[in-house]
């Protein structure tokens, strides 16, 4: 898959309310950022409603992005069950949208991706997202805080693929 242009990786952070998604490039061991944002869907809809909306807009992000590789969080132990369900669906989801697009799909725990990113697999939070500016040379962490966390993961990605 290694190209002259390098590879294109799609992060995503998945969520039922807010699902954080983060495109960026690796040229060699050169990290860009493409794009970075969230998919927000209304808390008050149908859970299969809210999964569709997840499902058009990243299809349409992968259309719109062209990454040849995506990378997800995956989901760990919550102690809100109802929380830990509802990402599922969302995953199952974002799992269903890069199959469907033919896309290699790489998966991360938290614990994964803070390793990655701080060399701590125990990581605040900040200290994260401060590594993921730092890593992509932006002038501000990215916002919200689940586009970052998204970033994070297409970064941890990175490091266990080769251009």
């Amino acid at each position: 898959m290694g190209y002259a242009k390098g590879m294109r990786i799609l992060g995503i952070d998945p969520g039922t309310a807010i699902t954080g998604f983060g495109v960026i490039d690796k040229n060699g061991q050169k990290l860009s950022l493409v794009t970075a944002g969230v998919v927000r869907t209304p808390t008050k809809q149908a859970l299969p409603e809210r999964l569709e909306i997840i499902f058009n807009e990243l299809t349409s992000l992968i259309k719109e992005c062209q990454p040849e590789q995506i990378a997800v969080e995956q989901l760990y132990f919550a102690k809100n069950v109802t929380t830990a369900m509802s990402v599922s669906h969302a995953r199952g989801v974002i799992l269903l949208v890069g199959r469907q697009a033919g896309l290699p799909i790489g998966e991360y725990t938290p614990l994964q991706v803070k390793q990655a990113i701080t060399g701590y697999g125990r990581a605040e939070k900040a200290q994260m997202q401060a590594m993921v500016k730092n890593i992509l040379v932006l002038q501000q962490i990215p916002k919200p805080d689940d586009a970052a966390d998204a970033l994070a993961v297409a970064i941890c990605h990175s490091g266990v693929i080769s251009t």
